[in-house]
């Protein structure tokens, strides 16, 4: 991995709390401590479905997190295009067949990336919910028979403003929100947002990342769950 994001995935890690998790001793995942395939749930939106990437049966960030992991790991494609964390938005994850298809999954590892397309405005008007809906989310997911390990996501940097989904929201908004309510709840922070700074060449439509920005994305998730590459 390229040493500027190792760097950026440290001092995210050293920032952002993540030693305040609960039911184990360590923020980092212990591989020598689970039994068989060790399931990773990967719920998001378009990112994590792969929307924009080439081939994205291969290259979504799921399944290069999953080739990264190694031969333990099993990680399965929960992203829905469009998808909202807001209950009131525009397209709730709540309601999506994904949302209930992750617990029969039976995930010991669930990462949630949501909240672009909380910023556009029909859905960040009712911004005032979404740390009680974020708190209700991790909660539902923290206490599913399963009972896995959570990682929260900031969201990746938005570098052309479309569809309504915009920086300064994500930035100023709702990235401050997401803290809180991690911290709050002992859940890891995988800091998307300061990891993929400074490259629009990994979004060409300026939210969307292709294969490269897919493959680091995935690199920064693998490095935050394992402390290594």
């Amino acid at each position: 991995m390229h040493f500027r994001i190792l760097a950026l995935v440290c001092a995210c890690l050293i920032g952002s709390g993540c030693r305040s998790v609960p039911n184990t001793e360590s923020a980092f995942l212990q591989p020598e401590s689970y039994s068989g395939a060790i399931r990773v749930a990967c719920v998001g939106d378009s990112i994590t479905f792969g929307a924009g990437v080439e081939n994205r049966e291969a290259n979504s960030y799921p399944v290069v997190l999953g080739k990264c992991l190694g031969k333990r790991f099993e990680t399965r494609n929960f992203g829905v295009s469009g998808a909202t964390l807001l209950k009131k938005g525009d397209l709730p994850y709540w309601k999506l067949d994904a949302f209930r298809e992750v617990e029969g999954f039976g995930p010991q590892v669930v990462i949630i990336k949501l909240g672009t397309n909380d910023s556009k405005p029909q859905n960040w008007r009712f911004k005032s919910e979404f740390e009680s809906d974020l708190r209700e989310m991790l909660d539902h997911f923290l206490n599913i028979p399963s009972k896995p390990r959570l990682w929260v996501c900031l969201p990746a940097p938005v570098y052309q403003d479309r569809w309504g989904i915009n920086e300064t929201t994500v930035r100023d908004e709702m990235i401050p929100l997401i803290r809180k309510v991690a911290k709050s709840r002992g859940v890891p922070v995988v800091d998307l947002h300061a990891a993929l700074a400074n490259r629009p060449d990994w979004f060409p439509d300026g939210v969307h990342p292709n294969a490269a920005g897919a493959a680091n994305l995935a690199q920064v998730v693998c490095y935050t769950l394992l402390k290594h590459p």
